[in-house]
């Protein structure tokens, strides 16, 4: 199997997760008084992750005599790898901060349930996507896709309940 065809799977099972996180997050009742506290802590697991790429991305920096100044870890090395992962969370988190206390108030008694289901779903899918790049590029699809798809579902969502 080639390399465009594991990620167009990838795609496709991150398009999956995407409906069904978003499908469970619309079974997850909570009282609508729960909103603020929901979105206000949605971000934690989230925020957590970026801390620990932060960190191993740092350390990594600090035990290699070559990269502590500073440099671009060499192509392809596990550094690299965790450079990009955490460069695609940040890109990640900043769509799902602009998107998701929006989509929380217009989804309206859906939205504390579906953010609460879309924080724990974005940690997972950054674990998948950190270990699928580790073990061969072509899989870190699922992770991607399993991040940004329920980020894009989400604000498709809140775009149709805003319309009508």
């Amino acid at each position: 199997m080639g390399d465009r065809q594991k990620v167009a799977i990838g795609f496709a099972g991150g398009m999956m997760w995407a409906a069904i996180l978003l499908w469970i997050g619309a079974q997850i009742h909570l009282p609508v008084f729960t909103l603020v506290p929901t979105v206000m802590t949605a971000f934690l697991g989230p925020g957590i992750m970026l801390l620990l790429m932060v960190g191993v991305v740092s350390m990594r920096r600090y035990t290699d005599r070559a990269m502590i100044n500073g440099q671009f870890f060499p192509e392809g090395s596990a550094g690299d790898i965790d450079r990009k992962v955490l460069i695609n969370t940040v890109e990640q988190l900043v769509m799902a901060l602009c998107i998701w206390p929006g989509a929380a108030v217009l989804l309206g008694g859906k939205g504390p349930g579906v953010i609460a289901a879309l924080s724990g779903g974005f940690v997972l899918a950054r674990l998948a996507f950190w270990l699928g790049y580790r073990i061969s590029p072509p899989l870190r699809a699922f992770g991607f896709g399993a991040t940004f798809y329920p980020t894009a579902l989400v604000a498709g969502w809140a775009l149709i309940r805003l319309a009508t």
